[in-house]
């Protein structure tokens, strides 16, 4: 007689692989962490991580609900303070990491030296900014500009502060240090934008520059993308991992960022209709088209400030 056919695994014994294979798979990620920053706040475990990010997308939900029936807040003098201080944050970060790494390929050094140690830190001040970033939502909400916080407005400060928590435990150096290096550039300016705008009209005139910002954001994912493909095609001694999830990440920004500056700067605008724009450019009824004209219930008031201001 032949053998007896195999039985086929439990629908028990299944689930009961693919928990053990799970949990043995992270003892594995554990064991290949970067020790360093164990003790560092915010990095024995990505609960509390998890748990910002989650209370950030309640704030999402429940903030506008919220402030429906209240009146915005004007918030010009903490909003001055914020932006001015993330220059200087970002800034602080950008000269960190800008200590003679090689551009070409970087290794992460996990030893204690002195050095790597200042740019393990670094790395994890640019982490806790992107926390820190979460504040912008927070504004938006507390002064009722609700059209500002859109799907890639919340993609990108979600995603930023929960994955760069992933890249401080594991790789917090080498070829990191680059993409911390030219964000941190980029939001030098950006927040000095903003902090400039928040000063109040009389800077208005000098803030002509808000488009090439985007340009500039859609200039550093292709050059990420560019980097990494390099370092791949090298072998640069890097967790490859680490280099296809940032390439696949940057593809997703180039695909929101461009089309956020097509919508924005390249779209031709609807005739405004009842102080509306069918394209959605206008920001809480108000719109300032050509000529610094300014809608003010469905009409154009020539350069002048609108009723009640």
């Amino acid at each position: 007689m032949g053998a007896a056919a195999a039985e086929p695994p439990s629908a028990m014994g299944l689930v009961s692989s693919v928990v053990n294979d799970t949990l043995e798979f992270y003892r594995w990620t554990w064991s290949i962490r970067d020790k360093r920053v164990d003790d560092w706040p915010l990095m024995q475990s990505p609960f509390p991580t998890l748990t910002i990010s989650t209370i950030y997308l309640l704030t999402v939900w429940l903030g506008p609900k919220w402030m429906k029936t209240r009146e915005p807040f004007q918030l010009r003098f903490l909003l001055v303070v914020y932006n001015f201080g993330m220059v200087l944050l970002n800034f602080f970060i950008f000269k960190e990491v800008s200590r003679g790494y090689s551009y070409v390929c970087q290794t992460v050094d996990y030893s204690d030296n002195v050095y790597e140690v200042r740019i393990a830190a670094a790395l994890w001040w640019y982490y806790v900014s992107k926390g820190i970033e979460y504040l912008d939502t927070v504004f938006f909400i507390l002064r009722k500009k609700f059209n500002q916080i859109s799907f890639l407005h919340v993609y990108h400060h979600f995603t930023m502060f929960t994955l760069w928590w992933i890249g401080i435990k594991w790789v917090a150096g080498g070829q990191a240090f680059f993409g911390a290096q030219m964000n941190a550039f980029i939001h030098v300016i950006m927040y000095m934008y903003y902090g400039l705008a928040a000063c109040g009209p009389k800077f208005q005139k000098y803030l002509w520059w808000k488009r090439y910002l985007t340009i500039l954001q859609l200039v550093q994912f292709h050059v990420t993308i560019g980097h990494t493909a390099l370092s791949i095609y090298i072998d640069c001694p890097f967790p490859k991992w680490m280099h296809w999830g940032v390439i696949f990440y940057a593809i997703t920004f180039i695909f929101l960022f461009g089309n956020f500056y097509y919508r924005t700067y390249k779209l031709p605008k609807e005739p405004v209709k009842n102080g509306k724009i069918a394209n959605g450019a206008v920001a809480n009824g108000v719109s300032k088209p050509e000529n610094n004209a300014v809608v003010e219930n469905g009409k154009k008031q020539k350069k002048g400030k609108a009723k009640g201001e």
